[in-house]
């Protein structure tokens, strides 16, 4: 099974669906993330567990776990362009099956896959993703799953939320339908097809970075 997962390093991510998952036990999963959060937090937890399989990520610098399981040849990995990753997202999410981008051109991201001239300049084809289920975090979502995000955490969520065979997403604050002003919602509900309300569990910081008072 394929998992698109929103967040970005543990902003955002939908802590008690991954919890859920984990939970499930399902094995030798492709998961599609930005990255695979941190040793022993969000989507590092999964990694810890032997439940993926293959990530399609952008970035492994956090997880000194992913980062060895790959490099020993345990985890596969596809790296991923961060611009492109989000777009292969939005695409699968919009009906386009592949596009063209110059981010990778000349590089081994590009190896082995359909390139294109336009106007002089050559491109690369990047194929969209289309995962069986996916999992975001929204601040606040009402009875029909439309969702809002907050702030930093929207990140990957709305992309990742369209993607999705079938979305489930994680909500802080739920409310009745008609309460969440339409203008401030940016996934419509017709994405979403299970909604839940989170635990209320603290947030994580990655790195936590204060000032010294004067």
């Amino acid at each position: 099974m394929t998992i698109a997962v929103g967040g970005f390093g543990l902003s955002g991510i939908p802590a008690d669906l991954i919890d859920a998952v984990r939970d499930a036990g399902v094995t030798e999963l492709t998961v599609v993330s930005n990255n695979m959060g941190v040793d022993g937090k969000g989507l590092g937890i999964l990694i810890e567990s032997g439940q993926v399989a293959r990530v399609v990520s952008s970035y492994v610098g956090e997880n000194r776990r992913f980062a060895a399981d790959y490099l020993e040849g345990r985890l596969a990995v596809e790296f991923t362009p961060q611009g492109t990753l989000a777009e292969r997202l939005r695409a699968g999410g919009a009906g386009i099956p592949a596009f063209y981008t110059r981010t990778g051109v000349g590089t081994v991201v590009a190896e082995g896959k359909p390139h294109a001239e336009f106007d002089g300049v050559l491109y690369v084809q990047e194929r969209a993703i289309v995962a069986d289920l996916a999992l975001v975090h929204a601040h606040t979502a009402d009875t029909g799953g439309n969702l809002a995000y907050r702030y930093t955490a929207r990140n990957f969520n709305p992309v990742v939320a369209t993607a999705g065979r079938v979305t489930v997403a994680e909500a802080e604050h739920l409310v009745a339908l008609g309460e969440l002003d339409p203008d401030r919602v940016v996934t419509p509900g017709v994405y979403v097809q299970r909604l839940v309300r989170g635990s209320g569990r603290p947030k994580d910081i990655e790195h936590r970075t204060v000032r010294a008072r004067g």
